[in-house]
């Protein structure tokens, strides 16, 4: 496919955005049309991802590189299995915000529409960014406009809860700037090659306390993004203080930038860190489920209670990762989407409420089903949707998540399924408070229920949560093959290490597969072998060791083909 399609997808909400410079503050609703126009058409661009997307490799497809700055600094895009749907969400969600926040924003309303799609464009260029420094770029470019979404539209407390988000998250990054540029210096070592090609990188394997150090960087930089125990303290100040907008997109999409950094850096990268640390990993994962829930049941503010939710959903989806199994990194990717979309949705429903209420303590409503029964109906499925049930998204997500934790502890699954216990007991409490009982309020009177405008935006979230609960292998084939190849990656990967000859030679251990993927090799979750090629950078001779690594691997009683 010849056509550009990722720097359209990614850089098209950047020319809405640059288009809306141009036209005046005053026409509000030609801003909105305009800024709407371009998410739709950026949405529409992306499905041509999805139906062009093959699943049976796990290369990355529809690739674009050339040359930027030089010395490794390239742009380089792509996507697999695992960025597909992350890509998706972010564009499938940007015309819903957009119009949830019609009639809500009217202070600034071009400066607005202009930062949320230039969030768009930071967003989805972390998602298809192959180059390293690249990536950074967008990591960071996206906390700018989020500053000011908060900082400008946000609540009464917006100063304190964006100079927290911004702060923490710009800590972890600028540790991470420091682990790429050493992974950089160590690349350029080994080869006398300057990159920052990540595919460039997963072939450089560091001893164990090199690893080590850089995983930490890189493992910080994303827990506080996703945010894990006991990095999380800056999400519920910022959920409560944005505008519903920003809520929707932060829980959305910001903190599945987290999730997505562990499984396409901070894992493959250093394999073996990845073992020493995982214990510690699962651990603050569990308490981030515990700790999440029980502070969700005790907020008397509703979108503090969705806010500290997504502590606990989040710290499942970790928990699933670090399974390091078919089961769980397939079910924590497709949780990243459920999670996704219930909460958002949830958000969006929080939204509505305050705009006929101005308020969001649980105490003020009541009986608002008896006015509103259309919204009740929405709720209630995006209530469910978010404490698992049966035939909605939640539930599959939340059994494969699970089932991948039980193949590699059955204490810590027993443990993780308090994430579903916990989350029925404050949705359906918080439910029934907010939409059954008696109207003490009198205020609740007067409200009119859900008009076509809310209507539009919810609806298609609805149906999505029916479509992946109901027929989730529409979602999981996709991800198949780039899963099982990033397994294997990092299962494999751990018996090599950078050897040095010398100060004047560099050997560069490489891993690189000797027999083709199978579609059936990949669907059973088969792991292929590695012939290891040991790379003289003197004299450019190529010795295959395969023999030899299995000849260590029997002394030690493994079997090499496993």
């Amino acid at each position: 496919m010849n056509f550009p399609v990722l720097s359209v997808v990614t850089f098209l909400p950047l020319a809405g955005a640059i288009l809306l410079i141009f036209l005046p503050a005053e026409k509000k609703n030609l801003l909105r049309y305009a800024a709407l126009a371009f998410a739709l058409a950026t949405f529409a661009v992306s499905l041509t991802l999805y139906f062009n997307f093959d699943a049976t490799t796990p290369l990355p497809q529809f690739e674009e590189k050339s040359a930027w700055l030089g010395y490794g600094i390239n742009y380089h895009l792509g996507i697999d299995g695992i960025s597909l749907y992350l890509v998706l969400l972010t564009t499938f969600l940007l015309p819903i915000v957009l119009l949830s926040s019609w009639t809500y924003i009217e202070k600034r309303i071009k400066e607005y529409l202009i930062f949320m799609l230039l969030l768009e464009t930071g967003i989805i260029g972390v998602f298809v960014s192959l180059n390293l420094f690249l990536f950074y770029v967008f990591w960071e470019a996206m906390l700018i406009p989020m500053y000011f979404l908060i900082g400008v539209w946000g609540g009464p407390r917006r100063i304190y809860a964006t100079l927290k988000f911004v702060l923490m998250t710009m800590f972890g990054s600028l540790l991470m700037l420091v682990a790429i540029f050493v992974l950089y210096a160590y690349y350029y070592r080994a080869t006398g090659i300057y990159s920052f090609n990540i595919f460039d990188h997963y072939q450089l394997i560091l001893n164990p306390g090199v690893q080590a150090w850089l995983f930490l960087a890189f493992a910080l930089a994303f827990a506080i993004k996703v945010p894990m125990f006991p990095f999380h303290t800056w999400l519920p100040d910022a959920h409560v203080e944005a505008p519903t907008a920003g809520s929707v997109i932060l829980a959305a999409v910001l903190l599945k930038m987290g999730t997505y950094g562990f499984l396409r850096f901070a894992l493959p990268l250093f394999p073996d860190a990845t073992e020493r640390f995982l214990p510690l990993l699962a651990v603050l994962s569990l308490v981030g489920i515990i700790y999440g829930g029980l502070m969700a049941l005790i907020q008397k503010d509703v979108k503090s209670l969705v806010a500290y939710s997504s502590v606990s959903h989040m710290g499942l989806i970790m928990l699933a990762v670090f399974a390091l199994n078919v089961e769980g990194v397939e079910g924590a990717i497709y949780q990243m989407l459920n999670h996704g979309l219930s909460t958002g949705a949830l958000f969006l429903i929080v939204g509505i409420l305050y705009e006929r209420a101005h308020t969001r303590l649980i105490k003020d409503f009541g009986g608002v089903s008896h006015q509103m029964p259309v919204f009740a109906a929405f709720f209630l499925v995006c209530m469910l949707s978010s404490v698992g049930l049966p035939g909605l998204n939640g539930f599959v997500g939340e059994v494969l998540c699970l089932f991948g934790v039980f193949r590699v502890s059955t204490l810590m699954a027993i443990l993780g399924v308090t994430t579903v216990i916990l989350a029925a007991a404050y949705l359906l409490w918080m439910y029934q408070r907010v939409m059954h009982g008696p109207i003490t309020n009198e205020k609740i009177w007067t409200f009119k229920d859900m008009n076509l405008r809310e209507i539009a935006y919810l609806a298609p979230i609805v149906i999505m949560m029916f479509w992946m609960g109901i027929y989730p292998e529409t979602f999981l084939r996709k991800m198949d093959s780039s899963v099982v190849h990033l397994l294997n990656r990092v299962k494999n990967r751990q018996r090599v290490f950078v050897q040095e000859a010398g100060p004047a030679r560099e050997k560069l251990a490489v891993a690189k597969p000797v027999e083709a993927w199978t579609q059936e090799s990949m669907a059973e979750g088969t792991a292929i072998k590695n012939a290891v090629i040991e790379v003289d950078m003197i004299t450019g001779n190529w010795a295959k060791k395969e023999e030899k690594l299995e000849a260590e691997d029997k002394e030690r009683g493994e079997n090499p083909d496993e």
